[in-house]
């Protein structure tokens, strides 16, 4: 196949990625009612640790401390970017949350940016973020509002520590360390609502969330990763908040209205901007990143 074919199915690979990150948060939604978000978002956690341990089989006593560090602190911040968004999407429209919640690596970026151009993104995400909140109108949850940006914080520092942990372990191993991590420190926050409702059928479909997210992110991503160079990646991984609007459309009803379809579109343009324009000063990876979203 030819340069042109492996581009284009990369893309799809990428854009597939995007989309079953963005259904998965909306498919967990119907759990909710039955053992939270907090609960939903735990166990999808151990499900994902117990797909990735299984895929994996990692040796943590043959690892260096230091990586583990890494890794664990990962976990940490999944678990937060997982947790805050489940209760955000709880109480505000899912593409509202992402849009928002993209601030975070769009801050990462706009801090790497090369030239002038990278100081023209903050404003314009800022823009977007006002028409998509729209608080003029004062009908967006204030609390939903501070998970957003409780998830936006971990999202950027996902980043960050997916780079550092991507360099030193290959594979699925950084993630069979991180999720297992994640999913313990969800347990205290998660466990009570879940465990006092679980069933059979819970389980089962918090499974299936799983592989919506991350599993098969995950392997659409790799594959995307091998045939896209880097920048072109980083650019398709900006489409999310439009994502999230289609998903949200088709699967929860949530329509926008015109300001905010326009406000996610600049969110949407800002984080193209930015990801086009930022550089990453350290080494590329040796092997796959992890995946972009934990949601």
């Amino acid at each position: 196949m030819n340069r042109r074919g492996q581009v284009s199915i990369g893309v799809l690979f990428a854009l597939g990625s995007i989309f079953a990150i963005q259904t998965g948060a909306a498919a967990s939604m119907p759990l909710f009612a039955q053992v939270g978000p907090a609960g939903t978002a735990w166990l999808r956690l151990c499900w994902a640790a117990l797909i990735f341990i299984a895929i994996a089989r990692p040796r943590p006593w043959a690892m260096a401390r230091r990586d583990l560090l890494s890794a664990g602190a990962l976990g940490v911040v999944s678990a937060g970017v997982t947790l805050f968004c489940f209760e955000a999407i709880a109480r505000i429209p899912l593409a509202t949350v992402v849009s928002i919640e993209f601030l975070g690596p769009l801050t990462v970026a706009v801090l790497r940016r090369s030239g002038r151009w990278g100081l023209a993104w903050p404003p314009l995400a800022l823009a977007g973020v006002l028409l998509v909140t729209q608080p003029w109108y004062g009908v967006t949850s204030v609390v939903g509002i501070v998970f957003i940006f409780g998830a936006a914080a971990c999202w950027a520092g996902y980043i960050l520590l997916t780079q550092h942990v991507g360099d030193r372990f290959h594979g699925v191993d950084g993630l069979a360390i991180s999720i297992p991590v994640a999913a313990l420190v969800a347990t205290p926050f998660g466990a009570p609502s879940a465990l006092t409702h679980l069933t059979l059928v819970v389980v089962v479909k918090a499974a299936g969330l799983a592989l919506l997210s991350p599993v098969i992110p995950y392997a659409l991503e790799l594959f995307a990763l091998r045939r896209l160079p880097t920048a072109t990646f980083g650019t398709l991984m900006s489409v999310e908040p439009a994502a999230a609007l289609i998903v949200g459309a088709v699967l929860l009803e949530q329509i926008p209205n015109a300001g905010q379809i326009v406000g996610i579109l600049l969110v949407t343009a800002a984080a193209i901007g930015a990801a086009r324009t930022g550089a990453r000063t350290e080494p590329p990876p040796a092997c796959a990143a992890l995946p972009a979203g934990q949601t």
